[in-house]
């Protein structure tokens, strides 16, 4: 595995030992007879050990800034060829401290290297101007070029951070709208097979009553309603996984409220005497809140044949130009107790809620009324 930590005190080792041949070498070239001299050897074994300094850890880059500037204003002064003992490791002194430290401990450090480099220069140099440049290019741009690969590895770092978060916000955003979809089409599902299941039910029951009695005419009508009640339900299931497989491409077809009357038949086959009326202009709606009114239309006639009275239900569709009001009533049954009717109505009110619509639900007299209002301002499909 990667180590980065020891890979970057490998790093600034080699820099510390390139600093050493640099400047050692460059006293040995440009002035060798330095080192006959007992301050010679002095003054080139404290440039030695101050380029070693740099291979420390970067906590100390404040403490190795001060030593390289003392090291270079003390040369010149202790023996008068070493103005530049150790020029290449005070560049490296500079940047690191521009680096790594903060910006009271940096400037103090920027501080004390100008101070440093001024006094080398002073017993060589007598134009101030020469000695500004030098404390420009020789301490301050080091500095800089250090703050500035640190504001940029923080810039990147941010951009880097930006985009992971950017990118698990985008993986979580897919994962609800998975599991939204997921959850959609699994009440379709279930809307499917209740109400196609409750009507079967219906009619097998009544076909082995009626088998007691051989009324031909009822098995034979109670059974072609169980065919046509399975025959939809493996329709709708189809399509349903069509959409799970291909997803909603507008190639798979859903009901919505053009489909009502296919639904009435099949709830009157069922056994359950069910009327449509509709009122009001034709309007655009969404695709989403035809889907949606739909199922919840189907939901309520499941319920209605599970849980009402079986006299009759009667569907109100009110197209306004500003609402569409949805009612569908059906009588209690004296015999089934309130509780039971409670059933299924978590799917309708969770349907109501995606399209921003509201509900009521709840006995009046004695029919159980659902009543789903939706303001079709602001609808998008």
């Amino acid at each position: 595995m990667w180590d980065a930590t020891a890979v970057l005190r490998r790093q600034a080792l080699v820099v510390a030992l390139v600093c050493v041949v640099c400047d050692s070498g460059g006293v040995m070239l440009t002035c060798p007879l330095t080192l006959i001299s007992w301050t010679g050897w002095v003054m080139w074994g404290a440039a030695v050990l101050v380029d070693c300094a740099l291979a420390t850890p970067t906590r100390w880059s404040g403490a190795v800034a001060v030593a390289h500037a003392l090291v270079q204003g003390a040369g010149p002064w202790v023996n008068i060829n070493f103005a530049s003992a150790n020029a290449v490791g005070l560049l490296i002194a500079g940047y690191r401290a521009g680096a790594w430290l903060g910006a009271r401990q940096g400037v103090g450090a920027l501080v004390v290297i100008a101070a440093g480099i001024v006094a080398a220069r002073l017993p060589y140099l007598s134009d101030w101007r020469l000695i500004a440049i030098n404390v420009l290019d020789t301490g301050l741009l080091p500095w800089l070029v250090g703050r500035h690969t640190t504001a940029r590895r923080g810039y990147l770092a941010e951009l880097e951070q930006r985009e992971a978060r950017r990118r698990a916000e985008e993986r979580e955003v897919v994962r609800q709208a998975v599991a939204k979809e997921r959850s959609t089409i699994a009440r379709d599902l279930h809307d499917v097979i209740s109400h196609h299941v409750s009507a079967i039910n219906v009619h097998a029951g009544a076909a082995r009553l009626a088998l007691n009695h051989s009324p031909e005419d009822r098995v034979r009508t109670s059974l072609t309603a169980v065919e046509t009640a399975s025959r939809s339900a493996m329709t709708n299931l189809r399509s349903l996984l069509d959409l799970l497989h291909h997803g909603d491409d507008g190639t798979v077809r859903q009901p919505g409220l053009d489909d009502l009357d296919d639904l009435v038949a099949l709830t009157r086959a069922a056994g359950l005497p069910t009327h449509l009326i509709t009122a009001g202009s034709t309007v655009t709606i969404p695709r989403s809140v035809d889907i949606a009114l739909y199922r919840i239309v189907q939901e309520a006639l499941t319920n209605a044949l599970t849980h009402g009275g079986g006299r009759q239900a009667v569907i109100e569709l009110d197209r306004g130009k500003s609402a569409l009001t949805l009612t569908v009533v059906n009588d209690l049954g004296a015999d089934r107790p309130v509780e039971v009717r409670h059933r299924g109505l978590a799917g309708i009110r969770h349907r109501a809620a995606l399209i921003n619509a509201t509900v009521e639900c709840g006995p009046v007299g004695a029919d159980w009324v659902v009543r789903v209002t939706v303001p079709l301002d602001g609808q998008e499909n």
